[in-house]
């Protein structure tokens, strides 16, 4: 009796604002006609935004695990999560994008250890570097940081047009240095990374199984009972969680989906907040709904099919939370 094929599963990793999603949406406008992909969006944050930056498609199942690491606080919703995926949409590929502050060696022990050995391959661990990281002390003396790009076995250069050339060949000779040598060193123009990487990509080299003492498992599932989204926040009254962890602090808030900002009042406003701060948003807007992201004070707005709630994420190191003062400013961008 022949074996089953097992499915496989591919992890890009990267630090926070380093363009895993914007990379994964790349790789979806050339995904082949006859897969079938599931992608898992871990978030550090509490609010669970990457899910809605994926607009619906019926070849693409999009699962967004919020709240915490996969390799340590959501561990057990993972596998709950990609064992209900399997069995339901019989993906013919799984890409799993890890929080920006997620180590993937507890994600990968997990996807070798016994519930899944038979069932997935884990290829080729893509991680992206921004460039310009390299040029921030706290980020690169940061474990996580160093541990994505140690255990990778690609490496992706993004962020590419907001980088300068010097910035380009620290990071080249950063990536170029990594041992034992990465399979490849892609320069992602736009985002951008062929189809063929994926495709072509061979079984994750990585055997490296520590995993640090902040990203440890808990001893008990987390309770699922109640939570941020079993009731939409009543109009006028937005709904907000934080939490802190590996020297961040994230912010989420929801509003009602009647409820519309004024675009511009939105976009200036977002701006005012720290430069170190990460923002990701879906808003249902003056001029329709929309998706912003700002990673290092550079703000991107575009349409999107998000319907459900308006709804905001900001990430800052723990230094900044306190200065944030975020619920003091969350009415005055609403028309």
């Amino acid at each position: 009796m022949a074996a089953l094929k097992k499915v496989p599963v591919h992890i890009i990793t990267g630090f926070l604002g380093s363009g895993k999603t914007t990379l994964i949406h790349s790789l979806l406008e050339q995904k082949p006609v006859d897969e079938t992909w599931a992608i898992l969006v871990n978030e550090f944050g509490q609010i669970g935004i990457d899910q809605a930056m994926f607009d619906h498609r019926e070849d693409v199942v999009v699962k967004g695990l919020p709240g915490g690491c996969l390799c340590c606080q959501l561990s057990f919703v993972l596998q709950a999560a990609l064992i209900n995926l399997l069995a339901r949409s019989k993906p013919d590929r799984v890409i799993i994008e890890p929080s920006g502050l997620g180590h993937p060696a507890g994600l990968l022990d997990l996807l070798r250890g016994e519930a899944f050995q038979d069932v997935v391959d884990v290829h080729d661990i893509i991680a992206t570097l921004d460039p310009r990281r390299l040029d921030e002390a706290r980020v690169r003396a940061h474990e996580t940081f160093q541990d994505q790009l140690a255990m990778a076995d690609a490496v992706v250069i993004t962020m590419r047009e907001q980088s300068a050339p010097e910035q380009l060949e620290n990071a080249q000779q950063f990536a170029n240095a990594l041992w034992p040598t990465r399979k490849w060193i892609h320069h992602a123009n736009a985002g951008q990374l062929p189809i063929s990487r994926l495709l072509n990509s061979g079984k994750a080299t990585s055997t490296r199984a520590d995993v640090p003492v902040a990203h440890q498992q808990p001893t008990s599932p987390p309770s699922l009972e109640g939570g941020f989204f079993d009731f939409l926040p009543p109009p006028g009254k937005p709904q907000q969680e934080t939490a802190s962890a590996l020297g961040y602090t994230s912010t989420g808030v929801r509003w009602h989906p009647s409820e519309r900002f004024d675009l511009d009042r939105l976009a200036a406003w977002l701006g005012e907040l720290p430069a170190a701060a990460r923002v990701k948003g879906v808003f249902h807007t003056d001029s329709g709904w929309k998706r912003l992201n700002r990673a290092d004070g550079k703000l991107s707005v575009e349409g999107c099919a998000w319907r459900q709630d308006s709804r905001l994420e900001v990430i800052v190191p723990d230094a900044l939370a306190t200065r944030l003062q975020l619920p003091l400013l969350l009415a005055d961008p609403l028309g």
